[in-house]
């Protein structure tokens, strides 16, 4: 039994990875056109807008996309009980929606700066009726990866096609900001008929709706918090400093969440299971999966980390032009917090939620979110978006050192089992070499692709040298095994 849920952990998270690496790709081929055509005040401007509506997005969805993978994920082998669970989050869902889009056409006509751009407003403001109707939370809980990720790449790369045949320039960033709202949203709309699969939506029970409003005001504190802290920095910046500067943040912005996708990767498939061995009492495994995920999180963050710190600049050039330039010092001072994020994200998802103690991660976020806009006052009248970078970083941190100092008797033992000397030394030497092909190469795009080759493959090579824990257990795991079956292959030949 337990080796059956190994292998569907792993399958999990190679499907996983694959949607991570098309979040990756998808911007990576988009906003080098998009950032050029639209240039720092048509990408501000649509960025300005997601944020605005995350806030009513968060509203609408309360705590639920959190919590609906908990709550379905205990009763997921029950059918009846299962649909049973999914109604009565899925009518809260409802409720809240149309309590929001309210509260949002309300907003849209008594704030000047929102109506400017009501009609981008309110195509960006479809992300709250697709989220709702989408029921990720269900598909989650039921470990559907291999759906999901199909989706995914379904509607980004039809989303990628319309990108290059309709916007055409800088009045296009309407369309940009529909065409964004597609990608990310439109399989929800196949999510919504694919649930009648598991759930049957026409049978007639005694739903108990108060029992799941407690946990969801908690999640939806948490999801407040969350929403405040990453949000804050963009919002405060259209406010204050314009449209421009909040293109040159989003540019740095862009490329660190898509590399804490990848460090995040791990964590996203685990919650379900997580929940699943507390709800069993299989207490070993939970702290062996929450071990190995805080080990992946520094053997991916910190040479990302360091990478993206080195070549900022080129990694902006490239990804938004020339004109984005000024975005360099704030990506540089951002880069840290994909580990911050990275073992945050461990330590509240995978193992403060699946305990039920949701209310400490609500506490460490509501630090971060207070220390972000204390800083975020302080620094961005003066600094504009390398103040709000700052803030963001020292709020990621705040939020670490809270989940840490409650969970550090749980946690210690996953700490202490990092090789962490072996991780520096190989991002140090990736680093050296990495940095001298700068004067080898020319172009942003080949130095970005020579250095990456250079740097991540001499990390690679380095821990293998050391033989580092983590690093060779994948090697075993996952290369050695294939390498074996194409010997075993060419001698069959």
């Amino acid at each position: 039994m337990d080796n059956k849920k190994q292998v569907s952990i792993k399958f999990n998270f190679v499907m996983n990875a694959i949607l991570t690496m098309s979040i990756f790709i998808f911007p990576l081929i988009t906003f080098p056109y998009i950032s050029r055509i639209l240039h720092p005040e048509g990408t501000g401007k649509v960025s300005f807008a997601t944020s605005i509506v995350s806030y009513f997005a968060m509203i609408a969805q309360l705590g639920i996309p959190t919590y609906g993978i908990r709550a379905c994920a205990k009763v997921r082998d029950n059918k009846k009980e299962l649909s049973k669970t999914v109604h009565e989050i899925f009518t809260i869902n409802i409720v809240m929606s149309t309590i929001t889009y309210v509260l949002f056409v309300i907003a849209l006509c008594v704030i000047p700066k929102l109506s400017t751009d009501k009609v981008l407003m309110i195509i960006v403001s479809l992300t709250i009726f697709f989220n709702t109707i989408g029921m990720s939370w269900l598909f989650g809980a039921l470990e559907k990866y291999k759906y999901i990720t199909i989706q995914s790449i379904l509607f980004k790369f039809i989303a990628l096609i319309a990108m290059f045949v309709l916007i055409h320039q800088q009045s296009d960033y309407v369309i940009y900001g529909g065409i964004s709202i597609f990608a990310s949203s439109a399989s929800n709309v196949c999510n919504f008929i694919y649930a009648h699969k598991f759930v049957d939506f026409h049978q007639k029970q005694r739903y108990e709706y108060r029992k799941h409003l407690k946990p969801i005001f908690v999640f939806f504190a948490m999801s407040c918090a969350t929403t405040i802290y990453t949000n804050l920095d963009t919002v405060m910046l259209g406010f204050i400093n314009g449209d421009a500067e909040v293109g040159f943040y989003n540019a740095a912005v862009k490329i660190k969440s898509i590399l804490v996708c990848v460090v995040t990767s791990l964590g996203t498939v685990l919650l379900p299971r997580a929940s699943y061995y507390v709800e069993h009492k299989m207490m070993d495994e939970f702290d062996r999966i929450t071990c190995k995920a805080i080990n992946f999180v520094f053997l991916a963050a910190v040479p990302m980390m360091v990478y993206f710190m080195l070549f900022a600049r080129e990694g902006i050039s490239f990804l938004s032009g020339d004109a984005y330039e000024p975005a360099t010092i704030p990506m540089i001072i951002i880069m840290p917090t994909l580990l911050t994020i990275g073992l945050t994200n461990i330590m509240g998802i995978q193992v403060l939620i699946p305990l039920g103690k949701e209310k400490k991660v609500l506490y460490s976020e509501v630090i971060g979110a207070v220390v972000d806009f204390v800083i975020n006052m302080l620094l961005i009248p003066r600094m504009a978006s390398a103040g709000a970078a700052i803030g963001t970083l020292i709020a990621e941190c705040m939020v670490w050192f809270v989940q840490y100092y409650v969970l550090r008797k749980r946690v210690i033992k996953a700490y202490r089992n990092i090789q962490y000397w072996k991780i520096v030394i190989a991002v140090i030497f990736g680093a050296i070499v990495s940095f001298l092909t700068k004067n080898l190469v020319t172009g942003y795009f080949l130095t970005l692709v020579v250095s990456a080759i250079v740097f991540f493959g001499i990390y690679a090579l380095t821990l293998f040298i050391l033989k580092e824990k983590f690093f060779m257990e994948i090697v075993n795991e996952t290369v050695l095994p294939v390498l074996y079956k194409l010997k075993g292959c060419e001698k069959n030949e």
